[in-house]
């Protein structure tokens, strides 16, 4: 029943499925926390060069640090939930609580032995209007990944839906996000990640009004305990931020 009833649920995001907002730059894996497990992230960046301007009511993000605390509890060896906590450091007002999201996520079990690693999540939850204008969302992310050797390749084909704010009377918006890496040492993995915005399905923005950025980002396995993610980012397009600097510091409990 679970089997066909995660197929089902694959296949719609599949068919139906803008740039991952900046509280959480972070393409998944597909492996959910273990059963009565939790883990804690911290996921920290810096925009060194991104909007300086009041835009549809949103607060600038040149010179803003973001802060975002993740928890998330393993249930079950295919079930977790996530519970993300955003805020904002930053001159001439901008420090807040900026909203909070939750996230249940399903994977395909170790024991159907599937080629690739599968799951989805569904994160839901609200954000302050001076933060983002799309105060109510919907995030569906299927994830696939797999690992050759020393090479790593996770894609995210990410589906977002605002309720409430100018983007609420738009279909499903288009966000894929893909990270490659590859193991130079037994501790240490380098490679790109990407995370792109195109709008709408079959009603894509024009190539200036697209958010797609680049990052070089670093992997740290030292222990299954820990997790460490950092790296620098370039924007491609005028509609996102130029220059970022972001680090993800987790510990399994």
């Amino acid at each position: 029943m679970f089997k066909n009833l995660l197929f089902i649920t694959l296949l719609f995001a599949f068919t139906a499925v803008k740039a991952q907002d900046n509280y959480e730059i972070q393409v998944y894996g597909s492996e959910t926390v273990e059963p009565g497990r939790t883990m804690l992230e911290l996921h920290s960046n810096y925009t060194f060069n991104g909007s300086k301007t009041i835009e549809d009511g949103v607060l600038p993000t040149n010179h803003v640090f973001h802060e975002t605390i993740e928890i998330t509890h393993g249930w079950t060896p295919w079930f977790e939930t996530g519970f993300y906590f955003f805020n904002t450091l930053g001159s001439d007002g901008r420090s807040a609580y900026v909203g909070s999201h939750i996230r249940p996520r399903v994977a395909a079990p170790v024991a159907w032995n599937w080629p690739v690693g599968v799951s989805v999540s569904f994160e839901v939850g609200f954000q302050k209007a001076a933060y983002d204008a799309n105060t109510a969302s919907l995030e569906i992310r299927p994830i696939i990944d797999k690992k050759w050797g020393g090479l790593y390749v996770s894609l995210n084909p990410t589906l977002d839906k605002s309720f409430v704010g100018p983007e609420s009377t738009q279909g499903f918006i288009f966000s894929p996000n893909i990270k490659m890496s590859y193991d130079i040492s037994k501790a240490i993995a380098l490679g790109p990640e990407y995370y792109g915005s195109t709008g709408p399905f079959f009603h894509y923005y024009s190539a200036t009004n697209q958010q797609h950025q680049i990052f070089l980002a670093t992997d740290l396995n030292v222990s299954p305990n820990w997790e460490f993610n950092a790296g620098y980012g370039w924007g491609l397009t005028n509609s996102t931020s130029k220059s970022i600097f972001k680090v993800i510091l987790g510990r399994r409990f």
